[in-house]
């Protein structure tokens, strides 16, 4: 696996990626080749929600020369330009220069990530070191950025795998930025490693992975799937920034207690995983769109250092030698063990709208024979079983909802199977 991990990273992290293009494209086909990949796409100008799909962008080359030697050189380093940079080709000194230059604040030799997909502009980033350097030229620089925007198709990656039940468990991540090793490629290397994983055993619940340009993909994929998926999903999971060396994370929903934070809970707590959560109030990926009002899906990110809290995040300094082929593997057991922490468990769904006549099937205490179990509390706790079996709760959680010992609660489960008060698992 570690041989696998590396051989992904070597072959990815040079590739330009962005939210559309070829890079994106390419390294999917990499990334999951041979695992039944569709690729599903949605027209530039379609309008998803309040968004838009932008044009498709490709760059071709970009550059900045001093005395016809090339000082930023795109070729080198893809997180040079912008991305989304315009097309230019002009001489100017460094004083009009300078407004598009970036520098990254925290790192004085890094190379900072940018993006201007939704305003035209250009620019180039570079480190503070050659800024200060470059500050001094007096003479003319000559700036190249040769670019196109045009009208195309935003495209992202789809794997599904069937199990028994049609309920479906998502695990999403992004493949739309440049060479950045953990922010970029972690949680895709993760995913392919749970797809090969999943795909070799039967299975009780179905799967769905979804490789997407963050934000706008997730955005158009809801927008076209929504009502097809809001029924099926019995979870989902955003990973991303999982392959380094810092605490299992996570960033929870909105109101704080769907399936998935509940199963990352137990399976941290299983695993005496030391872990940190943080509020949707500090959201910065995908979970923003899948747990937004009207959407509302049973969705959290799993991360080990959160996006936007550590130093090397969305700079050159997130390289090959900041993440750790150990620490991906790590990431990938413990997402391993909550799909096993998932696979063991029911989800019962009660038959009846409103509440079920329970004296027909004689199920009341005087009933011979149920009379007997007073600890069952008969028909209370049936009620109260049925109650929270919408298909989201577990018999774990069914058991803290009611206050009932699981034991118990697993005795109230074969009596509402029996009688057909539930639909079949």
């Amino acid at each position: 696996m570690i041989n696998y991990i590396n051989k992904l990273l070597l072959e990815l992290f040079p590739i330009n990626r962005s939210i559309t293009g070829k890079g994106f494209i390419d390294s999917l086909k990499i990334l999951v080749t041979k695992k039944n990949l569709k690729i599903k796409s949605i027209k530039s100008g379609t309008k998803v929600y309040d968004w838009v799909v932008p044009k498709v962008w490709k760059v071709k080359d970009a550059y900045i020369k001093y005395n016809d030697k090339k000082i930023i050189d795109y070729k080198k380093n893809n997180l040079h330009i912008i991305s989304y940079s315009a097309k230019i080709k002009k001489k100017m000194y460094f004083n009009e220069l300078k407004k598009n230059l970036h520098f990254s604040k925290k790192y004085f030799d890094a190379i900072p990530y940018l993006t201007s997909y939704y305003k035209k502009n250009w620019g180039f980033c570079l480190s503070h070191k050659k800024y200060n350097e470059i500050s001094k030229f007096k003479n003319k620089f000559e700036v190249c950025i040769e670019s196109t925007l045009t009208k195309g198709k935003l495209k992202w990656g789809e794997i599904d795998i069937k199990g028994n039940s049609s309920k479906t468990i998502f695990f999403s991540t992004y493949l739309c930025h440049p060479s950045m090793a953990n922010n970029e490629l972690s949680g895709p290397i993760v995913l392919s490693l749970l797809i090969d994983f999943l795909k070799k055993r039967r299975n009780n619940y179905s799967y769905k992975f979804l490789f997407l340009p963050e934000t706008i993909g997730s955005i158009s994929y809801l927008k076209k799937n929504f009502n097809n998926i809001k029924e099926k999903i019995l979870c989902g999971f955003v990973v991303t920034c999982v392959g380094d060396k810092g605490k299992f994370s996570y960033v929870a929903s909105r109101y704080e207690n769907n399936l998935s934070e509940r199963l990352l809970n137990k399976t941290f707590k299983e695993k005496k995983i030391n872990f940190k959560k943080y509020s949707y109030l500090h959201r910065g990926s995908d979970e923003r769109q899948f747990c937004s009002p009207h959407i509302d899906l049973p969705f959290s990110t799993i991360t080990r250092s959160k996006f936007e809290t550590y130093k090397e995040y969305h700079t050159s300094k997130d390289d090959l030698n900041f993440v750790k082929t150990s620490e991906i593997k790590k990431s990938y057991n413990f997402l391993k063990a909550c799909i096993l922490n998932i696979e063991k468990s029911k989800f019962p769904v009660c038959s009846y709208p409103c509440e079920p006549m329970l004296s027909k099937r004689n199920l009341y205490p005087f009933t011979r024979g149920l009379a007997k179990k007073k600890d069952l509390n008969l028909p209370s706790n049936v009620l109260n079983f049925l109650a929270y079996s919408d298909g989201r709760n577990d018999l774990n959680s069914i058991s803290k909802f009611i206050g009932l010992n699981l034991k118990n609660t697993k005795e109230i489960h074969k009596i509402v199977k029996k009688y057909g008060l539930i639909q079949s698992e």
